[in-house]
């Protein structure tokens, strides 16, 4: 059995097809059809729900963290121990919710069926914001997308919602809904079983390991946003999953002198802090890395996980160095991350092996990253490059350099590195490592790049490099796209 909050009302669940998505849930199961499929791939924002968890903050005060997900991509079993609130539970008393009154008097709604998403999305923008921030307003509605060209007045009725934003029935209640979530904090692994699937949700990876052994045929679910795409997408039965996002273990972020060691269910936007603080390309990459609600969602250990040639994460780990930890029941092993992947979604990992944390190493100070797409925001990579050097004198003694969307894998370019060490950095030396790029990848032509465009892209970028080292005041890293 998995509980939730459906707002206040208190759910158990038990028999419900472990593939269904909270988007059909709330519409086919409890009546709820504000929330609105447009997409069903994460894309366009019209099924955004709130979730709320409970959450310590860097005080320790216990309180309930709101984040906007994609109800399309998540899973009902992901809900157990938490509260859902979508766009019916905003109205209280006969009163429009303030981010409601402000769509409303700013004329932020057109022909409306995107209009849920954005309140929602809204709705966790105020949850999280103390006053009008321009940026975070955009960052919060980038994963929404109105076909009626009406973002300026919906930009308007975000800087209202947030400004001096009235206290709410959610506020009123905080005490009361801490109460309930704690009354049904998960002790023992839930479960959801129609029989013929079922998903598991363990609390700790020692319980992990042990069904997983169990279950090898499995398909683990961290956050969801590439897996769902088997069920809302290709129309697949996944018959067995075991759901990562309810061990804590898993969700760690630990700060050594030499390393950061990251738990492989932390969500992409949890890792931004850390990541930003000692590499900022890395930070600014993931505001791109794709929406807000994706973010809130997707995984580290999932992206490394799904062995994607395009995740934009693995590039810029490579180049790094990272490791990753590996558990299989009793028995881990540290692996670098490069060795992970063999061939296109091929790995290294055994059966009934999990990543358990990503290790990344501190201390490169000339690390940068860039990420080239169609758009700017929430889009997939045409080319992602990585360049992580070691200059003692001028002369670069260490190269590590790493691209995703060049070959079936996210790979280092081995012959530029074997040019780049030993030679002064210069021009010259840069332009010969350009040439050996041709070595390194034979990439394919898609609709996202031709194979041409994506050679030269991966050529420039590192030009681009070497430009930014000598005159590091230009701001102009990962913004690149086409």
């Amino acid at each position: 059995m998995i509980q939730f909050l459906l707002n206040q009302e208190l759910r158990s669940e038990h028999a419900l097809d472990p593939n269904l998505t909270v988007l059909n849930y709330l519409r086919e199961h409890v009546g709820k059809s504000g929330t609105k499929e447009g997409c069903a791939s994460g894309d366009c924002g019209a099924c955004t729900v709130v979730v709320g968890e409970l959450h310590r903050n860097d005080q320790g005060v216990e309180q309930i963290r709101y984040r906007s997900l994609n109800s399309c991509l998540t899973f009902v079993s992901s809900l157990h121990g938490k509260q859902l609130i979508s766009v019916e539970d905003l109205k209280h008393q006969g009163q429009l919710h303030s981010v409601q009154q402000a769509m409303v008097e700013c004329h932020g709604s057109q022909c409306g069926f995107c209009t849920p998403g954005f309140v929602m999305s809204l709705f966790a923008l105020q949850k999280n914001s103390d006053a009008p921030d321009s940026q975070k307003a955009h960052e919060a509605l980038a994963g929404n997308l109105c076909r009626c060209t009406g973002y300026r007045p919906i930009l308007a009725a975000a800087e209202q919602a947030c400004c001096n934003k009235p206290q709410d029935q959610f506020d009123s209640r905080e005490a009361q809904t801490i109460a309930q979530l704690k009354a049904i904090a998960p002790t023992q692994t839930g479960e959801l079983n129609s029989g013929d699937k079922r998903c598991l949700v363990p609390l700790t990876v020692a319980d992990l390991a042990d069904l997983y052994d169990a279950y090898p045929q499995a398909r683990l679910l961290a956050g969801g946003t590439d897996l769902a795409l088997e069920v809302t997408q290709f129309h697949r039965t996944l018959p067995v999953m075991i759901y990562v996002g309810n061990i804590e273990e898993m969700k760690r972020i630990e700060s050594f002198d030499d390393r950061l060691e990251i738990g492989a269910a932390t969500a992409l936007s949890d890792c931004y802090t850390a990541l930003h603080h000692e590499y900022p390309d890395f930070g600014d990459l993931l505001h791109r890395f794709a929406s807000l609600q994706i973010r809130n969602q997707g995984t580290l250990g999932g992206n490394i996980g799904n062995a994607s040639p395009i995740g934009d994460s693995p590039p810029l780990l490579i180049a790094l160095g990272a490791q990753i930890v590996l558990c299989k029941g009793q028995t881990r092993r540290t692996l670098a991350l490069e060795d992970y992947f063999i061939d296109y979604r091929v790995t290294a990992r055994q059966d009934s092996e999990f990543i358990e944390k990503i290790i990344v190493p501190k201390g490169h100070s000339l690390f940068r990253a860039y990420k080239v797409s169609k758009r700017l925001d929430d889009d997939i990579s045409a080319v992602c490059a990585a360049f992580n050097l070691k200059l003692d004198n001028g002369v670069i003694s260490e190269a590590r350099v790493a691209f995703g969307g060049m070959a079936a894998t996210p790979k280092r370019a081995r012959h530029c590195e074997t040019v780049l060490v030993g030679a002064t950095w210069n021009a010259a030396a840069v332009e010969k490592a350009c040439a050996a790029l041709a070595q390194d990848f034979t990439p394919l032509s898609d609709f996202r790049a031709s194979k041409e465009y994506r050679l030269l892209s991966a050529q420039n970028l590192l030009r681009k490099y070497f430009i930014e080292l000598q005159t590091p005041h230009i701001e102009t890293r990962v913004t690149a796209y086409v």
